[in-house]
Protein backbone atom coordinates (compact mmCIF):
# COMPACT_ATOMS: atom_id res chain seq x y z
CA UNK A 1 0.00 0.00 0.00
CA UNK A 2 1.63 3.11 -1.20
CA UNK A 3 0.76 6.14 1.44
CA UNK A 4 2.66 8.99 -0.27
CA UNK A 5 0.58 12.13 -0.60
CA UNK A 6 0.21 13.40 -3.87
CA UNK A 7 3.05 16.00 -4.11
CA UNK A 8 5.36 14.65 -1.84
CA UNK A 9 8.79 13.38 -2.69
CA UNK A 10 10.11 10.13 -1.66
CA UNK A 11 12.58 11.76 0.20
CA UNK A 12 10.50 14.07 2.31
CA UNK A 13 7.76 10.88 2.55
CA UNK A 14 10.80 8.84 4.09
CA UNK A 15 11.80 11.75 6.75
CA UNK A 16 8.41 12.12 7.75
CA UNK A 17 7.57 8.29 8.64
CA UNK A 18 10.81 8.33 9.90
CA UNK A 19 9.93 10.85 12.72
CA UNK A 20 6.75 9.29 13.39
CA UNK A 21 8.63 6.20 14.24
CA UNK A 22 11.05 8.05 16.66
CA UNK A 23 8.45 9.76 18.27
CA UNK A 24 5.22 7.24 18.63
CA UNK A 25 7.15 6.79 22.15
CA UNK A 26 6.41 10.23 23.05
CA UNK A 27 3.00 9.54 22.34
CA UNK A 28 2.64 6.71 24.91
CA UNK A 29 0.25 6.41 27.74
CA UNK A 30 2.65 7.52 30.28
CA UNK A 31 3.88 10.24 28.71
CA UNK A 32 0.41 11.66 27.81
CA UNK A 33 0.09 11.54 31.61
CA UNK A 34 3.27 12.65 32.87
CA UNK A 35 2.58 16.02 30.61
CA UNK A 36 -1.30 16.10 31.00
CA UNK A 37 -2.18 14.76 34.25
CA UNK A 38 -4.90 12.21 32.96
CA UNK A 39 -6.88 15.13 31.59
CA UNK A 40 -8.83 14.97 28.13
CA UNK A 41 -8.81 17.50 25.63
CA UNK A 42 -11.87 19.47 26.50
CA UNK A 43 -10.28 19.38 30.36
CA UNK A 44 -6.99 20.92 29.37
CA UNK A 45 -9.13 23.35 26.95
CA UNK A 46 -11.29 24.39 29.81
CA UNK A 47 -8.31 24.74 32.33
CA UNK A 48 -6.94 27.15 29.59
CA UNK A 49 -10.08 29.25 29.61
CA UNK A 50 -10.15 29.27 33.16
CA UNK A 51 -6.29 30.52 33.60
CA UNK A 52 -7.31 32.96 30.86
CA UNK A 53 -10.51 34.58 32.10
CA UNK A 54 -10.56 33.47 35.63
CA UNK A 55 -14.69 32.81 35.53
CA UNK A 56 -16.61 31.87 32.89
CA UNK A 57 -20.40 30.65 31.84
CA UNK A 58 -21.17 27.17 30.55
CA UNK A 59 -22.08 29.17 27.03
CA UNK A 60 -18.43 30.56 27.27
CA UNK A 61 -17.21 27.04 27.50
CA UNK A 62 -18.91 25.73 24.40
CA UNK A 63 -18.02 27.80 22.76
CA UNK A 64 -14.73 28.28 23.30
CA UNK A 65 -14.45 24.23 22.74
CA UNK A 66 -16.52 24.36 20.21
CA UNK A 67 -19.19 21.82 21.47
CA UNK A 68 -22.62 21.46 21.86
CA UNK A 69 -24.08 23.25 25.33
CA UNK A 70 -24.20 19.72 26.52
CA UNK A 71 -21.47 18.16 26.01
CA UNK A 72 -19.85 21.26 27.90
CA UNK A 73 -22.08 20.54 30.96
CA UNK A 74 -21.03 16.96 30.54
CA UNK A 75 -17.16 18.17 30.99
CA UNK A 76 -17.81 20.48 33.34
CA UNK A 77 -19.96 18.22 35.28
CA UNK A 78 -17.06 15.30 35.64
CA UNK A 79 -14.79 17.94 36.36
CA UNK A 80 -16.46 19.94 38.72
CA UNK A 81 -17.20 15.99 40.60
CA UNK A 82 -13.54 15.47 40.85
CA UNK A 83 -13.48 18.67 42.64
CA UNK A 84 -11.34 20.60 39.90
CA UNK A 85 -13.78 23.50 39.36
CA UNK A 86 -16.84 24.77 41.09
CA UNK A 87 -19.81 26.27 39.75
CA UNK A 88 -21.55 29.29 41.63
CA UNK A 89 -23.84 32.55 40.91
CA UNK A 90 -22.70 35.43 39.60
CA UNK A 91 -23.12 38.18 42.62
CA UNK A 92 -24.30 41.21 39.80
CA UNK A 93 -27.32 38.45 38.50
CA UNK A 94 -28.21 35.54 40.37
CA UNK A 95 -29.76 33.68 37.78
CA UNK A 96 -26.27 33.11 36.03
CA UNK A 97 -23.99 30.70 37.09
CA UNK A 98 -20.26 30.61 36.48
CA UNK A 99 -17.71 28.24 36.51
CA UNK A 100 -13.98 28.94 37.89
CA UNK A 101 -10.99 26.48 39.34
CA UNK A 102 -11.47 24.97 42.93
CA UNK A 103 -8.31 25.37 44.82
CA UNK A 104 -7.69 21.40 44.17
CA UNK A 105 -7.85 22.23 40.09
CA UNK A 106 -6.21 25.82 40.74
CA UNK A 107 -3.12 22.94 41.57
CA UNK A 108 -3.70 20.61 38.78
CA UNK A 109 -3.55 23.44 36.28
CA UNK A 110 -0.12 24.98 37.72
CA UNK A 111 1.07 21.08 38.00
CA UNK A 112 -0.12 20.51 33.93
CA UNK A 113 1.25 24.06 33.32
CA UNK A 114 4.26 23.25 34.77
CA UNK A 115 4.85 20.11 33.19
CA UNK A 116 4.18 21.63 29.75
CA UNK A 117 6.68 24.11 29.91
CA UNK A 118 9.20 21.97 31.38
CA UNK A 119 8.88 19.80 27.72
CA UNK A 120 9.09 23.20 26.06
CA UNK A 121 11.91 24.78 27.89
CA UNK A 122 14.14 21.74 26.79
CA UNK A 123 13.57 21.80 23.52
CA UNK A 124 13.59 24.97 22.60
CA UNK A 125 16.63 25.12 24.85
CA UNK A 126 18.27 22.71 22.06
CA UNK A 127 17.85 25.35 19.46
CA UNK A 128 20.22 28.24 18.03
CA UNK A 129 18.95 31.45 17.65
CA UNK A 130 18.45 30.83 13.95
CA UNK A 131 16.49 27.92 14.36
CA UNK A 132 14.28 29.12 17.17
CA UNK A 133 13.11 32.04 14.78
CA UNK A 134 13.04 29.16 12.05
CA UNK A 135 10.67 27.57 14.24
CA UNK A 136 8.21 30.38 15.06
CA UNK A 137 7.50 30.76 11.37
CA UNK A 138 7.42 27.43 10.33
CA UNK A 139 4.48 27.29 13.43
CA UNK A 140 3.07 30.71 11.87
CA UNK A 141 2.50 28.15 8.44
CA UNK A 142 1.58 25.29 10.29
CA UNK A 143 -0.97 27.38 11.98
CA UNK A 144 -2.10 28.78 8.57
CA UNK A 145 -2.56 25.44 7.31
CA UNK A 146 -4.68 24.35 10.00
CA UNK A 147 -7.03 27.48 10.17
CA UNK A 148 -7.52 26.57 6.08
CA UNK A 149 -8.27 22.97 7.43
CA UNK A 150 -11.16 24.11 9.96
CA UNK A 151 -12.87 26.77 7.50
CA UNK A 152 -13.09 23.64 4.81
CA UNK A 153 -14.57 21.61 7.64
CA UNK A 154 -17.16 24.33 8.74
CA UNK A 155 -17.91 24.88 5.20
CA UNK A 156 -18.67 21.28 4.25
CA UNK A 157 -20.69 21.18 7.93
CA UNK A 158 -22.73 24.11 6.69
CA UNK A 159 -23.69 22.56 3.44
CA UNK A 160 -26.18 19.59 4.81
CA UNK A 161 -27.89 18.13 1.66
CA UNK A 162 -30.74 16.19 2.91
CA UNK A 163 -32.64 13.63 0.37
CA UNK A 164 -36.53 13.61 0.09
CA UNK A 165 -38.00 11.18 -1.28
Amino acid sequence: MDLNPEGMSQETFGMVTNYIEEVKELLSTEIWENIFLDCTKNEVLIFWLLYRKSEVNMSEIAEYIHVPLNTATGVVGRMEKNGLLERYRSAEDKRVVLIRFSERGRVQFQKLFNEIMYYVVQVMGTLTREETALFGKMMVKVIDVLKQERKKEETAKKVRKITIE
